[in-house]
Order: structure tokens, then C-alpha cells, then sequence
């Protein structure tokens, strides 16, 4: 698009203000949109008949007013104005975030498109940043009352992925709990999602339900384990245990001998100690466990292999929930 550029060389209006008024009208116009690579100065050079250093000297102009950018090695374009993202005022966390701009653009425009105000928008946001904060300032970790010890696995790994304090309550307790308070975030195991939901809901308290780690890798490892083989499974959770002892079951049937226990108990875990060929634990166990063996070492000729699994919360969940509480 060759837009026909005419100088009279006999008015009273210097020509390069002539120039500078004709282009700035095309881009106001949209002759030339957003983006729009504008002439060389040799091109314009020969339409107009002006010197290039008198079209130089308008680009410089058009930039410093802010209707064009130059772009090194590349050509003089015309700048996006407005809501196109050319001259509103960025914070810094939309500079790092650009992406972010659009989303939050995205989701204002929806609800001014369904009707609501600028104000009411605003409100609306605000009333949702506001309550999540205040959420974000309790954390709960509910689980069953039969099974405190998958609460205090998660609540052990919550704390060193989020670095903030967690409070364990039992389902059975939790409604008294929260009664209590106006604003908690309650994470729970998807497996008890439904029950902690159902006490949560009504009270208008935010809960996340955790996915929890698949185990592949440890399963694997199982299913390849020689036959008469020993397997000790020692975690927080007594309800983990008699679920490996399941899966185990079902993978291998009778030809893997399972013990497994909880870290309070000592005889149980002594036994395992000198029995086991291999011992899966929970982060939260390994320190256990690792000392138990080095006080039996003396009592056994071959030293059980340790696994220690890597986390019993699946680590999209951590993340996502990092994200819900405004800790990045």
C-alpha cells in the first residue's frame, strides 16, 4: 500500500510539517495499521522530492511522539495504541508476564460481554483475590480419623514443599473446626474428597482435592523382585500399608512375603529390618529407617536395599497448589 504523499512547495507550512500531518493522518485513519512497515526514506525521497534527510529528521519525530518504533536493522513501524498495548501504563509484573495481560484482558472482556459494569468487574475480581488471600492464611489437612498417619504424611510434605505451617484435623473433627474460622483452604487426599467436601461446602470454605503419586517406578521394581523374596513397607499411613499389601497381592500373588508397619512401632519395624530384602518408605520415614538398620547391622549379614519413594503427593498437585495459595 503506496499511499500518494503530495508537498506544495509553495505554502506557507514547511514541508517537513506537511509530511509529518499526512503520515500522521494515515496512521490515524488505518491507511497504515498497527505494525505496518512504513516507506524508506529513499522511497519517500522520490515521491515527495524532499531531501531523506528531511523525512529522517519526521520519523524521528513520529517516533519521540510516539506514533511509530524503529526497529534496528529492520525498518520504522507503526506502534499499537491503547488497549492494542502500545500506551497504557505496564507494571512490572505484566513486563516479566505479557502473557498475563492477555488472560486478565480476556476475563474482563467476558464479563463486561455478559452485561456487567467496569465497577462491578472490579468488585468481582477484587472480592475473589480477597478471599483467596484470606484462605491462603489457614491450612488444613483433613483425613480420616482411622488413618491420622496419611494426614501427617501430607501435612510432613506440604511443609517442605510450601514452607508454611499445616494443621491436621480429623474429618470426624472438622466441622467443629470450622465453625471456628471464616477463612481456610482445606487439602485433602482425593480418596476422602467427598466426605470433606460435604462438611466444607456449605460453609462456603475453600477445599483441594491432592492426587497422589502413581508409584510406577516402585511397582516395577516389585514386579521383578525374585520369588521368596521379602518386601517390608514402612510408612506414616497405616491405610498405605494395607493397600500395598493389595497391590502386591494382585501382582505377585503368593510369591513375595509383604510386612508392613508404621515407625512407632519398634517391634514390627525390627523384624522388617532383619527380614526384608528390600524396604520402601515414605520420605518421612527414611531417617527412621536408616537408623533402625545401623542399630541391627550387627544382627544381619546382608543389609536390606532402601527405597525411599519420592512423595506421596503427585507433584501437579503441589504445584497447582502453590499457585491457589499465591505462593507461586
Amino acid at each position: 500500500m503506496m499511499i500518494q504523499f503530495r508537498i506544495q512547495p509553495d505554502s506557507e507550512i514547511p514541508a517537513s510539517t506537511q509530511l509529518f500531518n499526512q503520515l500522521r493522518f494515515a496512521i490515524a485513519s488505518r491507511q497504515y495499521p498497527p505494525a505496518y512497515k512504513l516507506p524508506s526514506t529513499r522511497a519517500l525521497a522520490m515521491q515527495t522530492g524532499l531531501h531523506r534527510n528531511i523525512i529522517s529528521k519526521v520519523y524521528r519525530q513520529l517516533e519521540e511522539d510516539g506514533f511509530v518504533e524503529s526497529l534496528a536493522g529492520s525498518g520504522i513501524y507503526v506502534r499499537a495504541q491503547g488497549h492494542e498495548g502500545g500506551s497504557r501504563l505496564q507494571s512490572p509484573i505484566l513486563t516479566q508476564h505479557p502473557e498475563a495481560s492477555k488472560v486478565l484482558q480476556q476475563a474482563l472482556d467476558e464479563l463486561l460481554g455478559q452485561g456487567y459494569s467496569l465497577s462491578q468487574a472490579r468488585e468481582i475480581f477484587l472480592a475473589e483475590i480477597d478471599w483467596r488471600l484470606r484462605c491462603s492464611a489457614r491450612v488444613l489437612v483433613a483425613s480420616p480419623t482411622q488413618d491420622m498417619g496419611v494426614g501427617e504424611l501430607m501435612a510432613y510434605e506440604l511443609e517442605e514443599e510450601l514452607e508454611i505451617p499445616v494443621q491436621i484435623v480429623a474429618i470426624d473433627e472438622l466441622a467443629a473446626v470450622l465453625d471456628k474460622t471464616t477463612s481456610a483452604t482445606v487439602v485433602t487426599s482425593r480418596y476422602f474428597i467427598n466426605d470433606v467436601e460435604a462438611i466444607a461446602a456449605p460453609k462456603a470454605i475453600r477445599v483441594i482435592p491432592l492426587d497422589i503419586y502413581d508409584y510406577n517406578k516402585e511397582i516395577n521394581l516389585l514386579k521383578n523382585l525374585p520369588k521368596d523374596n521379602c518386601v517390608g513397607i514402612v510408612s506414616l499411613s497405616s491405610g498405605i500399608g494395607r493397600q500395598a499389601e493389595v497391590i502386591l497381592h494382585g501382582l505377585r500373588g503368593d510369591e513375595l512375603l509383604v510386612m508392613t508397619t508404621q515407625p512407632k512401632d519398634n517391634y514390627k519395624m525390627q523384624a522388617i529390618v532383619k527380614r526384608a530384602e528390600v524396604i520402601i518408605c515414605d520420605q518421612a520415614c527414611y531417617a527412621t529407617v536408616q537408623a533402625a538398620v545401623q542399630a541391627a547391622s550387627e544382627d544381619i549379614i546382608r543389609p536390606p536395599k532402601l527405597i525411599k519413594v519420592d512423595n506421596y503427593i503427585g507433584a501437579n498437585s503441589i504445584n497447582l497448589l502453590k499457585r491457589e495459595l499465591g505462593l507461586g
